[in-house]
């Protein structure tokens, strides 16, 4: 009998559980007594963990950190690192994102594809491998994270904690797997005049700015130059609506992960590039569109830079106000090959000069293993035996996963090449087939690493 054939009669149980992991709004708020993530990440989790012991694996609860189900014995652990946190739900969804909604042949909630989904998937895999009667002289563990979207301190508790993971992977990324991660660097670009009144916008750091309201004085610009200039982006709204001596625009851009800033359309960025083109003279303006504008490659900090996996990007998520400052949240990807002491030197002096800031908060170095390590290969051919798909081949990514934070892991799955399951974005979906074949190739992928 394939295998499919026996993931498929459990495609309602697996939905069903699914939905029971959806219907928590796990994002990141404010940490109570024991739970250091705040009270949805802590439900979730105790979710996750329900159901794995519903499903006869040994669960573990990691202060509500992070939590593991784990079959097998020995001292080698294969580890699956997923995460049960997810990014705001933001507006505009045409479902409830906490509850799971099946259209046809797609399901839609938040946390789907990121990476609820993956959990499910990876629990039915582990499943699927107990019962074919294999030796389980290796332990398999699927870990089961509540940070990974605003810091993965819940895999930084787990290496002081937990036991360390002998080879594995985490399904948060795409297939066919991904040997190496771009460096990462938070920067904020501060304002130091502007006659801007207030500009504010974005939702996380880590996606492309996607609402952006803005207010300035009415006598500081046409109105009729600023509409037109407003209507020559690639925004696909905008109002601007006048408030006795004030002017507003409220513009909407299109949400994008970090990584891939040019899959966006940023809501701030080009509101700034159109208050400039009107003739509103700023000096915050300037200096942003001199240090960010509206390119994502780097170039007005000296970043413009790339290697042979790929090329540098920059992406402003957060726009506010405070105290009559203009602060942006600028998330960087840089190439593998560089290090943060390449970072600091280029851009050093291209930071300040007398109309804004750039700040450095942290640079992060890269992830990077050889393409053609035993992890790496074991992963691919699990990809392969599976869909046949033998065009495209593990790659480099700008986004940043557990790989970095847990040694002998990879990013592979849960995503398949070419499509688009709205990851931080609206109607965050995953197609039923997909998540079928997501189980097929992490059971294989399991298979793969006990055989190593």
């Amino acid at each position: 009998m394939k295998r499919m054939d026996k993931i498929k009669p459990l495609t309602d149980e697996m939905l069903e559980k699914l939905g029971r992991l959806v219907q928590y709004n796990s994002v990141y708020s404010q940490s109570k007594p024991g739970m250091p993530f705040g009270e949805g990440p802590a439900a979730a989790l105790a979710e996750g963990l329900k159901i794995a012991g519903e499903m006869g694996f040994h669960t573990v609860n990691m202060d509500n950190y992070c939590g593991y189900a784990e079959m097998g014995q020995g001292q080698e652990i294969i580890g699956i690192a997923a995460h049960l946190d997810i990014v705001p739900a933001g507006e505009g969804w045409d479902t409830d994102p906490f509850t799971l909604t099946r259209k046809g042949d797609m399901v839609y909630g938040r946390g789907v594809s990121d990476d609820k989904g993956a959990v499910i998937a990876s629990l039915y895999a582990m499943k699927l491998v107990r019962e074919s009667g294999v030796p389980l002289n290796k332990r398999v563990r699927l870990l089961m994270g509540c940070n990974e979207e605003t810091g993965s301190r819940c895999m930084q508790y787990y290496n002081e904690h937990g036991e360390p993971i002998t080879a594995g992977f985490t399904p948060d990324g795409y297939f066919p797997g991904i040997f190496g991660e771009k460096g990462s660097c938070g920067m904020l670009v501060h304002s130091k005049n502007t006659r801007i009144l207030s500009m504010n916008g974005g939702f996380v750091s880590n996606a492309v700015c996607n609402r952006c309201t803005t207010v300035i004085p009415a006598a500081s610009v046409e109105e009729d130059a600023l509409r037109a200039a407003l209507e020559k982006t690639p925004l696909p709204s905008f109002s601007l609506t006048r408030d006795g001596e004030t002017l507003t625009i409220e513009a909407v851009g299109t949400a994008a992960h970090a990584s891939t800033p040019h899959l966006g359309v940023n809501a701030a960025s080009y509101t700034m590039q159109a208050l400039q083109q009107a003739g509103f003279r700023d000096d915050f303006v300037d200096f942003y569109m001199d240090h960010v504008g509206t390119a994502c490659d780097g170039s007005g900090l000296g970043l413009k830079v790339e290697d042979q996996y790929g090329a540098l990007t920059l992406n402003n998520g957060i726009v506010k106000t405070e105290n009559g400052e203009i602060v942006c949240t600028i998330d960087i990807r840089y190439p593998v090959t560089l290090t943060p002491e390449d970072i600091r030197r280029l851009s050093r002096d291209h930071l300040e000069d007398e109309k804004g800031r750039v700040e450095i908060l942290k640079i992060g170095t890269p992830l990077f293993h050889d393409p053609d390590s035993p992890l790496v290969r074991g992963l691919y051919e699990a990809y392969r035996e599976v869909t046949g798909d033998e065009t495209r081949k593990p790659m480099v990514i700008g986004g940043g996963t557990y790989a970095k934070s847990l040694p002998g892991i990879i990013a592979f799955g849960c995503e398949f090449p070419d499509k688009d399951n709205h990851i931080h974005d609206k109607n965050e979906s995953l197609s039923i087939e997909d998540l079928q074949i997501q189980v097929d190739i992490f059971t294989q992928a399991i298979l793969n690493l006990l055989k190593s």
